[in-house]
């Protein structure tokens, strides 16, 4: 009887362990999903974190999450064990910021910084079994990536500072007709700065403008083949 229970005893701490394994599995492959369709999404757009980047720090997160809950469950671990997730969220965050560039006066990936924070997240989910929320932030942030992106550039389309110098060899200026030739390209106008040299009889006016992404700078610098005296044309971010 003994040596059958011990046995049974046995038997049961196999199948405890290897259950333990297959649920090790689910809670990574979960993970494993969640940063590739938001990997998916990303490069779609071209943008510099892509697969990879987001399905190891999906996993990775989701790895942490996992021993955060098992060293207190099964080693008897006397401190608290959100530490480890805690610090995941603090160290998420250098990630994103080496994701957000400044480009000019343009700063660009402050969207894919916020899907890194979120792949995390959904990972550290995963970890503890919150197989739900995890899922259904997924769905959310592809919905919000999808739908909301094209939402943006259909209602606010400029997107993009840019800044078109022009040197002119008058100091007369027919500064409407500048205006207006980039008020018909339907760009917005944030600023204009004027440098007039009295001896050298020039001009250099600097338009800080807002326009979008898809913006053909060629077509852009040929209207302004009218204007009279025109010597350069800069435009630049």
């Amino acid at each position: 009887k003994i040596v059958a229970g011990l046995s049974t005893n046995q038997h049961f701490i196999n199948t405890a362990i290897q259950n333990r394994y297959i649920d090790y599995c689910i809670r990574l492959l979960a993970s494993l999903f969640c940063g590739l369709f938001l990997g998916i999404e990303r490069k779609q757009h071209q943008e510099i974190v892509g697969i990879r980047t987001l399905m190891l720090i999906s996993i990775s997160s989701c790895l942490l999450s996992i021993l955060s809950l098992e060293m207190s469950r099964f080693l008897h671990f006397s401190g608290d064990s959100t530490r480890i997730a805690a610090g995941v969220v603090s160290g998420i965050g250098f990630i994103g910021a080496g994701a957000i560039l400044k480009q000019g006066v343009n700063i660009k990936g402050l969207t894919t910084a916020a899907i890194i924070f979120c792949a995390s997240a959904m990972g550290l989910c995963c970890g503890s079994r919150l197989y739900f929320p995890a899922f259904s932030v997924l769905l959310l942030g592809l919905f919000i990536l999808s739908f909301f992106h094209k939402i943006e550039h259909k209602y606010f389309p400029l997107t993009k500072i840019k800044h078109i110098k022009l040197v002119i060899s008058s100091l007369d200026v027919n500064y409407n007709l500048l205006k207006e030739i980039i008020l018909n390209k339907g760009y917005l106008i944030k600023d204009i700065q004027i440098e007039k040299e009295i001896q050298k009889k020039k001009t250099t006016i600097v338009f800080v403008i807002k326009c979008s992404d898809t913006t053909d700078t060629v077509d852009l610098s040929d209207s302004f083949s009218s204007v009279s005296n025109l010597q350069k044309l800069f435009i630049y971010e």
